[in-house]
């Protein structure tokens, strides 16, 4: 397929089949797309994935979707017709890895079962994303992020304590259950091409990621503290309950300012910094686990002096002190700041339809010494690389196409 030919990465030459819609699975396969995989992505006719729906508009096209899509190309087909099968069958037996993300069974509704997908192509590498995953009591069960955030547990964890606030515990502000599933189907994805092409088994691999089980593992200690101890880690608001200083403190100018000084020289250079050297060498504050103990007297040490100051300031004198600081960002913050900049992560991207519009950077970074990750293209329109994948991959002219189109099958 050559119409569309972006700058070779470091996926170049793996080729994606992407069945998926909202979030966690097109974040996956844009994670491989940013790195050189040739993705093509299904949706059905008309309205296409709901993603091009969602977020602020500009002439009724989503601007997310600009990056949600990014370096991929977009086919549509109907998935429930008879005459998609055989168009259906040419992409699978073409793809190195299949993605999806539907409840469990709806694959196999479509007659697009494991046994069926290694029929048709023994090396298909299927990973699959899910509320529950593909077993287990709750497999059926309807589930979008927040309902995978709340049952793996970090939504408890993300309130104030009780004694402080009674409001409900508070989400991210992003779908992150979706993406931590997205990020470990891409790492099963590169085990099994690595086990497949390296290892040299040759036969792909089922891969099962559920949104709950993505966040669960992100728990650190948690688990082990209630096996040994029965002990349930509780909400703690913006502090984090294993390590003293760390918090969020507000300065003169009403803005927001995390400090972190998780070792003892740390605290050591910040007592001095904030007026009170005398402290520096106190029992209660010369190691972690006596200042997780006081930490609420070391808090209001720190917000008393950090009070006094205009962020800038705070932050400057932090920094030559070598205390690890940081304002909270907005996102005008991130496009603005220069580190991001120098760094590649605001880049500039050409929208046929949408005109310069910015997008994040790919990650990771990989070194200039050969193809890494890029950026080729905006999020395309619906159907718009029709023509060039089913020409290439199902053999259809030009006519078979139209004919299709006027029957809802692509």
């Amino acid at each position: 397929m050559a119409e569309t030919s972006p700058a070779p990465g470091i996926l170049r030459g793996l080729k994606v089949l992407e069945i998926t819609h909202f979030i966690a699975g097109p974040f996956c396969a844009r994670v491989l797309a940013d790195m050189g995989a040739e993705v093509v992505k299904v949706e059905p006719p008309g309205k296409g994935d709901p993603l091009r729906d969602w977020g602020l508009k500009l002439e009724g096209q989503s601007v997310w979707w600009s990056v949600a899509s990014r370096n991929k190309k977009c086919v549509t087909l109907n998935m429930k017709s008879a005459e998609a099968r055989p168009i259906l069958d040419k992409l699978v037996a073409w793809a190195d890895v299949l993605v999806e993300n539907f409840r469990p069974g709806q694959l196999e509704k479509w007659g697009l079962g494991w046994d069926a997908i290694q029929r048709l192509n023994p090396r298909c590498i299927l990973a699959r994303i899910s509320g529950f995953g593909q077993d287990g009591p709750y497999r059926d069960k309807v589930a979008f992020g927040a309902i995978g955030e709340a049952m793996g547990g970090i939504r408890y964890l993300t309130a104030h304590p009780p004694e402080v606030s009674d409001l409900p515990p508070v989400r991210t502000g992003i779908a992150l259950a979706d993406d931590i599933a997205s990020i470990y189907a891409v790492s099963g994805i590169l085990a099994a091409v690595y086990e497949r092409d390296v290892v040299g088994t040759g036969k792909g691999r089922v891969i099962d990621v559920a949104l709950y089980e993505g966040v669960f593992s992100f728990l650190e200690g948690s688990l082990p503290e209630y096996g040994k101890f029965g002990h349930v880690r509780r909400p703690e608001g913006s502090t984090l309950p294993t390590a003293a200083p760390s918090n969020a403190y507000r300065t003169k100018d009403q803005q927001w300012l995390i400090i972190a000084g998780n070792s003892d020289l740390i605290v050591q250079r910040l007592l001095r910094l904030i007026g009170h050297p005398e402290l520096a060498g106190e029992p209660r504050f010369a190691s972690n686990a006596e200042r997780v103990k006081h930490r609420g007297e070391l808090d209001r040490l720190i917000g008393a002096w950090v009070a006094t100051q205009e962020i800038a300031a705070a932050e400057h004198a932090l920094q030559l002190a070598d205390v690890p600081v940081g304002r909270v960002y907005t996102i005008k913050d991130c496009a603005e700041d220069p580190h991001y900049q120098a760094r590649g992560m605001i880049q500039e991207v050409a929208d046929p339809r949408l005109g310069p519009i910015l997008h994040p950077g790919p990650v990771p970074r990989f070194d200039p010494s050969g193809p890494g990750t890029r950026i080729a293209w905006a999020g395309p329109a619906l159907g718009q690389h029709n023509r060039e994948v089913y020409g290439a991959i199902a053999g259809l002219g030009p006519e078979q196409l139209a004919r299709l189109s006027q029957a809802g099958v692509v």
